[in-house]
């Protein structure tokens, strides 16, 4: 599942994008209303996290022009507004949820679960030959025999699952798994490929390693 998370608190913004990731999502962020519009009209996401005070363009004023523009993924508004007028005024800007800050963190991840369940079903569950992944639990089966993973573990196979026969950069798995532009020179992805490897045995479809390049999941597990 694909989220876009627009925050210009940086601190908050890299609070949330890791716990996001850690929990199996793929978070893409940005800071300003403008580019928030840009992106999801752009993009595939399967929701929006967007901060009510953002520069430039409001997040009520952006959550206004996607539905303008014909967008229906979901929005999750965050503000410090708590009264109930303001609540309301976001709602009929087109938002479908509303969180008052500060919350929790538990909170915040169902009411992102629960944004996934009002939404297409397809984007609940990946299959790839024996290998399902099951997004709303985060639980992962081969050939019907659980798996159990680590968050990062798991986010990285989801960020593989999502690209199934394409290769995923070192980069990218460094950018969407350990929120770091950063390479330089650990082996901490080639320890959590392998440890995947490991527990999803020979059933499932192997992750290739693409020299020079980074990795790919095979489409379909091996014959």
């Amino acid at each position: 599942m694909r989220i876009l998370l627009v925050e210009d608190d940086v601190k908050l913004a890299r609070f949330l994008t890791r716990a996001l990731s850690e929990e199996g999502y793929v978070v893409e962020a940005c800071a300003k209303g403008s580019e928030a519009v840009s992106r999801a009209l752009a993009g595939a996401y399967e929701l929006v996290v967007l901060d009510w005070m953002l520069p430039e363009l409001d997040g009520l004023e952006a959550c206004r022009r996607l539905r303008a523009a014909g967008a229906r993924v979901p929005v999750l508004m965050l503000s410090a507004r708590a009264d109930v007028g303001q609540r309301v005024t976001a709602l009929d800007a087109g938002a479908d949820d509303y969180l008052t800050k500060p919350f929790h963190l538990e909170e915040l991840l169902a009411r992102v679960r629960a944004a996934v369940r009002r939404g297409d079903g397809a984007s609940q569950r990946l299959v790839i030959g024996s290998l399902v992944l099951e997004l709303l639990e985060h639980a992962v089966r081969v050939n019907e025999r659980k798996v159990e993973l680590t968050p990062r573990e798991y986010a990285l196979l989801v960020l593989l699952a999502r690209s199934a026969g394409k290769t995923v950069s070192r980069r990218d798995i460094l950018a969407h798994v350990w929120q770091t532009a950063r390479d330089a020179g650990s082996n901490v992805i080639e320890v959590h490929v392998r440890n995947l490897r490991e527990k999803l045995g020979d059933g499932a479809p192997p992750i290739e390693t693409v020299r020079g390049l980074g990795y790919r999941l095979a489409a379909r597990a091996p014959a």
